[in-house]
């Protein structure tokens, strides 16, 4: 989609009681429920130091490659608890974003996370920070504030798309959108995955793990099981 110059000031916006029940699960679980196929591409790090998980509605942006002014559009229009969502256009050698404009998002807005699929700079006091933030690298390279570009539009971010109002949640692992149409009636699997996957853990902790399926699953595959030494 080609990048033009509209700013669209409202979204659907997601269930806030299902965005803080989803604030509770692990990123990971969340995905292994939607079929593998909302998590970002993992070029987008974490590259601060929060103490919490990032889940939030998603407030995106679409700018021009290297420039940011659709950026600044976005630090007077979203919302607290917002988690703004920027694609680069795929630009790695310059900047959109960095400590000035980030503190104004954390101290002004209150948002929730930043995720940018491109660099940002000022690593040296933003990796300290609180706010979860999400970028591809890092350079010293300094954007345009040219324009076009566009907030509240679909966007492209980690290889995903995301809608305005998608639900954005981040941890260690990265980051995946949950799409808000079907969010509350994934909560309930994704919770029961969670409770599952848990009790997983802990049977493999034990040595209690049940793994015959693992042999059935290498016959039904075709594998052999050789009893003997690899010989070229």
């Amino acid at each position: 989609m080609q990048v033009g110059k509209r700013i669209y000031l409202k979204r659907e916006m997601p269930d806030l009681k299902v965005v803080k029940s989803f604030a509770k699960l692990p990123a990971s679980n969340v995905a292994d429920c939607m079929e593998r196929s909302n998590a970002m591409n993992p070029r987008i790090q974490l590259m601060s130091n929060p103490d919490q998980e990032m889940c939030g509605p998603a407030f995106t942006v679409h700018t021009r490659a290297g420039d940011n002014l659709a950026i600044y559009a976005a630090l007077k229009y979203c919302h607290p608890g917002d988690v703004v969502v920027i694609n680069d256009e795929g630009d790695d050698t310059r900047a959109v974003i960095g400590e000035v404009m980030m503190t104004w998002l954390r101290d002004q807005r209150h948002v929730a996370g930043v995720v940018v699929d491109g660099p940002m700079r000022d690593i040296d006091s933003l990796q300290n920070w609180k706010l979860p933030i999400y970028a591809t690298g890092t350079t010293p390279g300094e954007p345009y504030k040219e324009g076009p570009g566009e907030v509240n539009v679909p966007v492209a971010c980690g290889n995903i798309s995301v809608y305005p109002g998608d639900i954005i949640l981040g941890d260690p692992d990265g980051v995946i959108s949950i799409p808000r149409k079907g969010a509350a009636e994934l909560l309930p699997k994704a919770q029961a995955f969670h409770k599952k996957d848990d009790a997983k853990a802990a049977a493999f902790s034990k040595g209690t793990a049940d793994l015959a399926w693992v042999d059935d699953a290498l016959k039904d595959k075709g594998f052999n099981v050789i009893d003997d030494i690899y010989r070229p």
